[in-house]
């Protein structure tokens, strides 16, 4: 057996004793941040009329986001879709959390089949601890929509994240489901997001509603206009991030795809 010089042992004692202390004076992950997209997916069908789900797996994993909001998912809902519950799809191929909102909600074709169901989803990197899905006000020839609100377990703090999707072609219509969403959510101390897509500009009524409570995200920290519709030349920004005192922005994007006829919005937060 070699027996090793003195010198050499020291050096190699001297080495282990540095080591833990250059670790623990390295630089740590930020346990208050937090990185959210919102996206309208158009049931995965692209510009290009392609059904295609994991294309927009995809886009959520390059943004990096670890709290989703979708809007127009399809769960079971028919053959544009495949029969597919898309929620439960992307939350097994990007390993989340989640949990589905349906605002429409009918018989299946043939008995015995699931449920034919099409609203929002949320999901999560983090635990979902509660979620309700509230219908919103609706119109003789609207179309239901809701108001989801899931709690997330987020290192140690509570975050209240709501996810909706407002009515397209009715402002009168729109500002009551405005204001139903505030009241819905209403003053709260706890970290707070809204996002989604809400058919309306920052000048609307129906914005000046929500932005009366919370703060939109985009002139914050976002740079351009932050147009989200139509992906392929967009020219007005319609789907938000909103936020209360509770969180902090501290950058803001659209990424360019065309996955959906929508372009997501993704944001980063720190708790505070």
């Amino acid at each position: 057996m070699r027996i090793l010089p003195k010198s050499l042992l020291a050096a190699v004692a001297g080495l282990l004793m540095v080591l833990p202390t250059a670790a623990a004076a390295s630089p740590r992950h930020d346990d208050r941040t937090l990185k959210v997209i919102t996206y309208n997916i158009h049931h995965a069908a692209g510009v290009d009329g392609v059904l295609d789900l994991e294309r927009i797996a995809k886009v959520i994993e390059s943004s990096g986001a670890n709290v989703v909001g979708l809007q127009e998912v399809d769960n079971h809902w028919d053959v544009r879709s495949n029969w597919v519950d898309q929620a439960a799809w992307l939350a097994r191929r990007l390993k989340m959390h989640y949990r589905f909102a349906p605002n429409l909600d009918l018989p299946p074709v043939n008995a015995g089949e699931p449920r034919r169901q099409y609203g929002t989803a949320v999901l999560s990197r983090f635990p979902i601890k509660d979620f309700k899905n509230t219908l919103l006000p609706l119109y003789p020839t609207g179309e239901q929509r809701g108001l989801a609100v899931a709690t997330l377990k987020v290192r140690g703090q509570e975050l209240r994240f709501a996810n909706t999707h407002l009515t397209s072609n009715n402002n009168a219509e729109r500002l009551e489901q405005a204001k139903k969403v505030v009241e819905l959510l209403g003053p709260s101390k706890r970290p707070t997001l809204l996002v989604g897509d809400l058919n309306a500009v920052d000048t609307s009524p129906e914005i000046k509603t929500l932005t009366a409570v919370l703060r939109d995200t985009w002139p914050q920290v976002g740079k351009g206009p932050g147009y989200t519709i139509e992906a392929s030349n967009p020219t007005k920004r319609i789907d938000f991030l909103l936020h209360n005192a509770g969180l902090r922005p501290t950058s803001a994007s659209v990424p360019v795809t065309l996955a959906s006829d929508h372009l997501p919005v993704v944001a980063s937060f720190t708790l505070r």
